[in-house]
């Protein structure tokens, strides 16, 4: 429990400052140009990290929504009804994911068609030989070729939205209060700590898609959605009163929109 509360007051001190939920986006976008500029001009030796079959990205990357969500959806229902003690606005707040939900399956479904529509059959990946009859891009796999299309970074874009939401709900921390003694605290404290790993895992593969993978204008318009996603929930919808609404803070509303404005 020691080395669990350890990790909890390090947490407080990065993701769940403010600055942190105002400046990651920033860094995010920084940091997204810089590696694909690294990828064009100086390429990284291969590494364990460059191969799609590493085991954050089979394990995690690969299904980021999920864990993001089984997460959040305990650490939002705990929180917040502790804050509160309100079920109606504690179901009112986990709309968030339900909201989320809707974001990753409509953009992703976005970006298959896009690719759909924009790509050809080829024989092999210096794309030659362009094969016709194939108009699909399972059906182009299914036989041996290789589709060529406009693929927006998937990665780019959920590994931004999910670890900018995550930072987003974890500001209510900063209220939370709990008797160390009970099992409310240790269950907070340990989903805390778990989303917090699980951002600074979203955060290392966003970089490595950086600087592995897609190009700079896959790479760009990924996260761009991403975001877009989370400005036009927690940076502009969730302010009104006709929403999920933000975490529970002692800070007025004011003071949050100023944030995102400045």
């Amino acid at each position: 429990m020691e080395h669990l509360e350890r990790c909890a007051w390090f947490l407080r001190g990065t993701l769940v400052r403010a600055a942190v939920r105002r400046y990651l986006p920033w860094a995010l976008a920084a940091s997204m140009l810089a590696g694909s500029l690294l990828k064009e001009l100086s390429p990284l030796p291969e590494s364990y990290l460059s191969n799609k079959r590493n085991v954050l990205n089979v394990y995690f990357v690969k299904m980021a929504w999920a864990w993001t969500f089984s997460l959040l959806l305990p650490f939002i229902a705990l929180t917040n009804y502790h804050l509160t003690g309100k079920a109606g606005l504690v179901l009112r707040r986990l709309s968030t994911l339900l909201v989320g939900t809707a974001i990753w399956y409509v953009c992703t479904a976005l970006f298959s068609n896009i690719e759909h529509y924009t790509g050809s059959c080829f024989q092999s990946p210096a794309l030659e030989g362009l094969r016709s009859e194939h108009q699909s891009k399972q059906q182009c796999h299914g036989e041996g070729g290789f589709w060529h299309g406009f693929d927006i970074s998937g990665h780019s874009f959920l590994l931004t939205f999910c670890a900018l939401m995550i930072v987003e709900e974890m500001a209510v921390l900063h209220e939370v209060r709990t008797d160390r003694s009970h099992c409310l605290h240790t269950a907070i404290t340990s989903l805390a700590v778990a989303l917090g790993f699980l951002t600074f895992i979203w955060v290392w593969m966003f970089l490595c898609t950086a600087v592995y993978f897609h190009n700079l204008s896959q790479k760009v318009f990924g996260t761009l959605f991403g975001l877009l996603g989370w400005y036009g929930t927690y940076g502009f919808w969730y302010l009104k009163s006709f929403s999920p609404g933000l975490p529970p803070q002692s800070s007025s509303l004011n003071l949050k929109q100023d944030s995102y404005k400045e």
